[in-house]
């Protein structure tokens, strides 16, 4: 079968490798899209992403769904050709969380991710035509729900973790400060969970223009001297640009809420955040989600619609080329999926065009 693997900075190449046969309580499954991340582009561009660092070459890819292949012994509940995407996170370790931790797992302190070198040796992610996946990480999808939009339910997920960090939306009036795939995918999160109204603010009209398909109410070009809006009651950080920090922080009404989505650097950088203490912000953090990717399954069979995310399709055999393009401002990329069959069960809409580094209409 063929792989996407990272060999290094800059070195990405599609290997042959064996096709893998699932072991007791695993199944098979034949992937058929996968959505490029940041976390893919780091490894392709740096040979790291955060503290992870690449010692192996590294199958790329955890956001991913195709149809289950074969399955392998004890595994009930699952039937071969079903439609599926997966939780790409297993806890090591006993499972067990402090009191105050409870049922937050995504805050476990040893987790296997798919596509991650955060361990050695690393774990290989589903950027491959077969992946063998344990039958606990396997997500069925609703009737109706592509595996196209199923890759997507994992970035989905991690929006709506971000947004159930608040309380209630209801009602109430939502700053979205970055527009890459998450932070759209935040706006359509929020509007999902009854938003009144969702203002998203970026420097590329492209992205703007991929927020207000997502369901932004009115959106703000900041490359074009456009300002944030004052006093916003529950605002997202999505950019994860420290330099956004006092604008954002500023933009937050006096007692509001900031939640940080946007990863922020590990190391030491300058950023203006007097206005936490003096306005009484609170500023929480988001991390991955726990099993928000159900949610997301959910919302995706009740019609929340993620396609006008997808900007760019390529083959398995371009890979490089997708990364590239998913890399770069200038394309005016959002989400970039990776066709990792021949012929999926299910054409996307529309279809693939013959030159997919044009981007698809929103």
């Amino acid at each position: 079968m063929r792989a996407v693997v990272v060999h290094g900075a800059g070195d990405v190449r599609v290997d042959e490798r064996a096709r893998p046969v699932p072991g007791a309580g695993e199944v098979l499954l034949s992937v058929e899209w996968g959505g490029i991340c940041g976390s893919d582009i780091a490894y392709w561009k740096k040979g790291a992403s955060g503290t992870a660092l690449l010692a192996h070459p590294l199958v790329l890819g955890h956001e991913f769904a195709g149809r289950i292949a074969e399955l392998g012994e004890g595994v009930t509940g699952l039937s071969v050709g079903q439609a599926a995407t997966v939780h790409p996170a297993r806890p090591l370790g006993d499972g067990v969380l402090p009191e105050r931790l409870a049922g937050r797992t995504n805050l476990y302190p040893r987790v296997r991710y798919f596509g991650s070198a955060a361990f050695d040796p690393h774990t290989d992610g589903g950027f491959s035509e077969y992946r063998t996946v344990h039958a606990t990480q396997i997500r069925p999808l609703p009737d109706g729900v592509p595996t196209e939009q199923g890759a997507l339910a994992e970035p989905l997920a991690v929006a709506l973790h971000a947004v159930g960090r608040v309380p209630e939306l209801r009602g109430r009036t939502v700053l979205v400060n970055g527009c890459g795939p998450i932070g759209s995918l935040v706006v359509a999160a929020a509007r999902y969970r009854g938003a009144g109204r969702v203002v998203a603010a970026d420097l590329a009209s492209s992205s703007l223009a991929v927020a207000r398909a997502m369901g932004a109410d009115e959106t703000r070009d900041l490359s074009a001297g456009e300002k944030l809006p004052e006093d916003v009651e529950v605002v997202f950080e999505a950019s994860g640009a420290p330099a956004a920090l006092g604008p954002v922080l500023r933009a937050t009404a006096r007692g509001g809420t900031l939640v940080q989505v946007g990863n922020l650097p590990g190391t030491a950088v300058p950023a203006a955040l007097g206005d936490l203490v003096t306005r009484e912000i609170t500023w929480i953090g988001s991390y991955r989600f726990v099993e928000e990717i159900d949610d997301a399954l959910r919302a995706l069979r009740d019609g929340l619609d993620v396609t006008p995310l997808i900007t760019h399709r390529f083959p398995l055999e371009r890979a490089g080329e997708a990364l590239a393009v998913a890399a770069d401002p200038a394309s005016g990329s959002s989400k970039v999926m990776l066709r990792l069959t021949a012929e999926p069960s299910e054409p996307s809409e529309p279809s693939e065009p013959s030159e997919p580094s044009e981007p698809a209409e929103a």
